[in-house]
């Protein structure tokens, strides 16, 4: 097996790794300069970066280490309620809005993909109805950002867990992708992103969906959740790699890899780049730290591609 750097882009989720820089603040740049002196990292994974002066910092420590850049707003989604598949039509618009608002900002980091996710599931007498409202959604979202050469990336989450979203399980994201390219052939790039982590939460495996979604894929995250109700971090918490009570080591994350090169996603021989993007998305949990799920993930990494 070649070296991992000639195959894949491994990236890091920026607002996780760093969460007391989710909502702005300063210290970017001196946190792309400890991230790119680790040698390990391809691209980053910000958030909805709020002052102009830090999205101008960004794009310099980002193109002064030669790091690629996305632009994730599942927190801003998440966190205003924000529905682009909701039934309240000025909501809708008005969450559109709000998201192209930040396409644009995102552009100002030179970001290459915008990532985002579904409004709630409606239950199954609405699915169909909210799916239509959604694929309405993320076809303007994807005509600006293809204007301004970002893609629009739409992750997927549990249904049922914690964040209760529309997409979801994996035959109905492949569906729903698929008729976003059936709809609009010439539109700009679009795709979705599978997280590792959530994977247990929508009761599937890498056998189960990868194969299903991996026409699809523009990304995958790797994590590990806790699937004990009685645990304080049930649920989609992004805890470290063999976090007690998780699901996900070394053992898992090598399944998941060897899953990703039998569909393809992962190929031993890379025409150039655009390599694949494999991200990493681990929060520091009670008593950790930044540097504590740094160290995990560069370790249970490089283990684990030593067994591939």
């Amino acid at each position: 097996m070649k070296h991992w750097k000639e195959l894949c882009t491994l990236s890091l989720v920026h607002f996780m790794a760093f969460p007391e820089m989710q909502s702005g603040g300063s210290h970017f740049a001196a946190s792309i300069d400890r991230l790119a002196a680790m040698d390990f990292f391809g691209a980053l994974e910000m958030g909805a970066v709020a002052a102009p002066a830090d999205r101008a910092a960004v794009r310099k420590a980002a193109e002064k280490h030669g790091l690629k850049i996305a632009v994730g707003v599942q927190p801003v989604i998440l966190g205003e309620g924000i529905d682009l598949n909701s039934a309240d039509t000025d909501a809708r618009i008005a969450a559109v809005r709000r998201l192209t608002a930040l396409i644009d900002r995102s552009a100002e980091m030179d970001a290459g993909a915008f990532v985002i996710l579904s409004g709630k599931d409606p239950g199954d007498q609405n699915r169909g109805a909210a799916y239509l409202r959604l694929k309405d959604s993320v076809e303007r979202l994807a005509e600006h950002s293809g204007r301004l050469g970002i893609d629009t990336v739409l992750e997927i989450f549990d249904r049922s867990v914690e964040k209760k979203a529309l997409v979801g399980p994996a035959q109905e994201a492949a569906d729903f992708a698929d008729s976003v390219r059936i709809a609009r052939a010439a539109r700009p790039a679009f795709g979705l992103l599978y997280d590792m982590g959530h994977m247990p939460l929508l009761g599937e495996t890498p056998h189960t969906a990868l194969p299903i979604l991996a026409p699809h894929l523009v990304e995958v995250h790797l994590g590990n959740c806790v699937l004990d109700p009685e645990s304080p971090i049930y649920g989609d918490k992004h805890p470290r790699f063999g976090y007690p009570g998780g699901i996900a080591g070394v053992a898992e994350l090598v399944a998941f890899l060897r899953e990703l090169f039998a569909v393809g996603f992962l190929r031993e021989e890379v025409d150039g780049d655009p390599r694949p993007w494999v991200g990493f998305e681990v929060r520091p949990q009670a008593g950790e730290t930044t540097e504590d799920i740094l160290a995990n993930i560069q370790t249970t990494w490089e283990a684990a591609w030593r067994q591939l």
